[in-house]
């Protein structure tokens, strides 16, 4: 299936809430750890997780590392998934009109 391992990282809710927070900017472990619940060494195991899906880039600022969203890979999820909606209601539209074309029930 198209996409496994980014919807596979993307199922833990403290990584889609690390993705809810990096959509307003890239940011460094610290403050993604902010408020959370759990650990930085946690966090920085869920960015590794997401980081390895393809779903961040990293980039090195002295001793810290930044995070940030991979737009290009979240659009391209993002047509994929669009993709699925178009054939869900291309398969609707099709069983509306062999309904419509039988006439009412008798």
């Amino acid at each position: 299936m198209p996409y496994e391992k980014e919807l596979a990282a993307m199922a833990d809710p403290t990584r889609q809430a690390i993705i809810t927070r990096l959509r307003m900017g890239p940011q460094n472990v610290a403050r993604l750890a902010q408020g959370f619940p759990v650990s930085r060494p946690a966090i920085s195991q869920h960015l590794k997780v997401l980081s390895d899906a393809g779903l961040l880039t990293v980039t090195p600022q002295g001793t810290r590392r930044i995070y940030a969203l991979n737009t290009d890979r979240m659009r391209d999820m993002r047509d994929w998934m669009n993709t699925l909606w178009d054939d869900a209601l291309d398969a609707f539209a099709r069983a509306a009109h062999d309904l419509a074309k039988e006439g009412p029930p008798r």
